[in-house]
């Protein structure tokens, strides 16, 4: 459905535009990266670090617990988790058939971070890319007073040149799951991306923390390759997926295997990495148990499968009382087909073996209803801190999304009537830097602004198009107030302001509607898009300037300066044209 809507609007022969993404002719064989460092633990991470956390208890963390207001209030265990990345062209084969990609340390998914509740977070990342910038964003991660880590070309930095390091520094205030990425163009779905694991309390108990698992759509061509198609066409079919960076593509490859103790439980950080996969996630004969959405601990409840879209995460356990059925089962991301095509998508799978079992399953999926790629219902994502929202604030936007053609004949999406498009070399926090008085933005900048001081923001995103889109917010965790199907003023939906879903990632249904909103509670220039890596890159996006006054001070403006001279002086010298929209 989303491919045919898109080529009616297709023009048969149009011309290709330079992307910033270039394969060199060769790739250089790099010496094999350092392993990621980082301060010795008390304890191994799947068992947590503080007192009282047990797996008859998850609840409690030292002297905090899950009541804890951690907008608030945050341990302070004085202790730095420090690693060193290495972004590298690498020659993989993630599921068997060796690929051009980008790694960290010479692997895909790279290496995860793993911190506690409370923790500072440093990460020197260094750009060995033969011809390419790079930043890293850490995503879902609030930023908390550092808006200057969010890691955004074109928003809060300059990418880092080849043969540069850039040093993030940051504050776990969240606890959870969630993944790092480059956001310089599609260089995430190239390989540039990782996990973020931050032990803290849980909302549910459980004996053993399996830690991160990706669900991402892979192709035997680069997504740089693939946008040329995207760009004229409308979103390419993908040849497959990974579970953890693995799978098989005939008798090449290997699938993500674990094995489990029946009667035993596991939590499984499940994080959707895909460019354009919307996924529904399962593991045949088995009940899950959700207790998060993103960095949100919520009121748990089952499910057979989890409708899990582009960027958003579920924390799921997994009960090991199915021994009696099989020995091995599949696990499985299975792309919704309303919204996501792929050549292979019923091969998308791991193994779950009980005990010393090596076999292949035998067993099938259950019979389910897939969601359109609508996400799970609202009803069942209830935060288990609870926060009342408002329904008024001083800033209310009804925001259409639209797509269209540009001169060229490529596609541009549209919110709010602008296809956003900013320049690498002149990031907003920049300009607000450089200008003694308010910003005079571009139209094609796309900033909202926003103020005051913790005034709200009362945001109304909607589409006639069939195409439901993952809508990402940085900067902080937004309120979900009503989602639904045709137009908002038809619907007129009853705003829920009382502890509604509140997370990062959202769905804006197919010809439907999505109302968020959030406190201007955190300086910064906050970027919100569309998670799939095409549109994006065709111009859904937007920012939010908040507090514009504070945001000089958040930055050392010698560092951005310096930095932002020196992409311009490799972006001039190696004749970098960005055809996308900046981020």
């Amino acid at each position: 459905m989303k491919r045919l809507l898109l080529k009616t609007l297709a023009s048969a022969a149009l011309p290709l535009l330079v992307h910033t993404f270039r394969v060199p002719a060769a790739i250089p064989q790099a010496a094999a990266p350092p392993p990621p460092q980082l301060l010795p633990r008390q304890d191994d991470s799947s068992t947590g670090s503080c007192s009282g956390n047990t797996a008859s208890d998850r609840s409690v963390w030292c002297d905090y617990d899950l009541s804890t207001n951690y907008y608030d209030e945050v341990p302070d265990t004085g202790v730095t988790r420090e690693y060193w990345f290495d972004i590298t062209n690498s020659t993989l084969a993630p599921n068997g058939v060796d690929r051009i990609v980008l790694s960290v340390n010479g692997s895909v998914p790279g290496p995860t971070i793993i911190a506690d509740w409370g923790d500072e977070v440093v990460v020197h990342v260094t750009n060995s890319l033969s011809i390419n910038g790079s930043t890293i964003h850490w995503h879902g991660v609030r930023q908390n007073w550092t808006n200057d880590q969010d890691g955004v070309p074109s928003i809060t930095q300059c990418p880092t040149i080849p043969g540069d390091t850039t040093t993030y520094r940051w504050r776990a205030t969240q606890y959870g799951s969630s993944w790092y990425h480059s956001h310089y163009s599609l260089q995430a779905w190239d390989g540039v991306f990782g996990g973020i694991l931050i032990n803290g309390p849980a909302a549910g108990n459980y004996d053993v923390d399996l830690g991160v698992l990706f669900l991402n759509d892979w192709d035997a061509q680069t997504a740089s390759a693939k946008y040329s198609y995207a760009q004229t066409e409308g979103p390419p079919t993908l040849d497959t997926g990974l579970i953890n960076g693995t799978n098989t593509n005939n008798s090449l490859g290997s699938r993500w295997e674990t094995s489990v103790e029946s009667g035993s439980s596991y939590l499984l950080r499940v994080v959707n990495g895909a460019v354009d996969t919307h996924f529904d996630f399962m593991v045949d004969n088995h009940t899950l148990t959700v207790i998060a959405m993103d960095f949100v601990p919520i009121t748990p409840y089952t499910a057979e499968t989890i409708s899990i879209g582009m960027g958003q995460r579920y924390d799921v356990i997994l009960t090991a009382n199915q021994s009696s059925v099989a020995s091995d089962f599949w696990l499985r991301a299975i792309p919704d087909d309303f919204c996501s095509d792929n050549y292979n998508g019923d091969d998308i799978k791991g193994i779950i073996h009980y005990g010393t079992s090596t076999g292949t399953p035998t067993t099938s999926a259950p019979d389910y209803d897939a969601k359109s790629c609508y996400g799970e219902p609202a009803a069942s994502l209830v935060p288990y801190l609870s926060q009342t929202a408002s329904s008024s604030g001083s800033l209310s936007s009804d925001l259409a999304v639209t797509i269209g053609l540009n001169s060229a004949n490529l596609f541009k999406w549209y919110i709010g009537g602008t296809t956003f498009a900013v320049d690498m070399a002149d990031p907003s926090a920049l300009q607000i830097i450089e200008d003694n008085a308010t910003v005079s933005w571009s139209t094609s900048s796309g900033v909202i602004s926003l103020p005051t001081a913790d005034e709200w923001a009362i945001v109304i995103i909607e589409t006639t198009t069939a195409v439901p889109h993952p809508i990402h917010l940085h900067g902080h965790d937004f309120f979900q107030l009503a989602q639904g199907t045709g137009t908002y003023a038809s619907a007129a939906p009853t705003l829920n302001v009382d502890n509604p879903p509140r997370r990062d990632v959202t769905i804006l249904p197919a010809s439907g509607y999505v109302v968020i909103a959030f406190q201007a509670d955190n300086p910064g220039v906050w970027l919100c898009h569309c998670h799939i890596g095409w549109h994006t890159e065709e111009g859904f996006a937007l920012q939010f300037v908040e507090r514009e006054s504070e945001i000089a001070g958040l930055y050392n403006s010698t560092d951005l300066e310096s930095g932002c001279a020196a992409w311009t002086s490799f972006s001039e010298a190696d004749s970098i044209e960005d055809d996308g929209s900046g981020v």
